[in-house]
């Protein structure tokens, strides 16, 4: 399977003129994006917490976050962004993806509109 690639823009929602954009890897097996470190600094977002990852390998780390807006594919999303390392791919993940109704269809490796933005109903008690 081919991997799938979306053009990103990340903006500071404190100074909306501060914005990054570049080519991300949709990692469907990740929860959360991550931009490397420069890119988040360079347009005013600070780390704001921490927060443990599993690695595919099951190793753990221990990584900076912060909430930033995610915009892609005509659609935005506030979302949690990892600070990553300075040579790491940034990573769409599916918490994004989900919260705007975007799929990536595995036929053929392409992202889908849905519809309709997914909401389960709760049940009543």
């Amino acid at each position: 399977m081919g991997a799938t690639h979306v053009t990103v823009t990340i903006r500071n929602p404190a100074a909306p003129d501060r914005t990054w954009e570049g080519l991300f890897l949709v990692d469907t097996g990740a929860t959360d994006c991550l931009v490397p470190r420069q890119h988040l600094e360079a347009i005013g977002l600070e780390p704001q917490g921490q927060r443990t990852y599993e690695l595919a390998n099951g190793a753990e780390l221990k990584l900076d976050i912060g909430v930033g807006q995610i915009e892609f594919m005509g659609e935005f999303v506030g979302g949690t962004i990892i600070f990553g390392d300075a040579d790491a791919e940034p990573l769409l993940g599916v918490t994004a993806l989900e919260s705007v109704g975007i799929e990536v269809d595995p036929l053929n490796q392409q992202l889908k509109r849905l519809p309709a933005v997914r909401l389960k109903r709760v049940g009543e008690e």
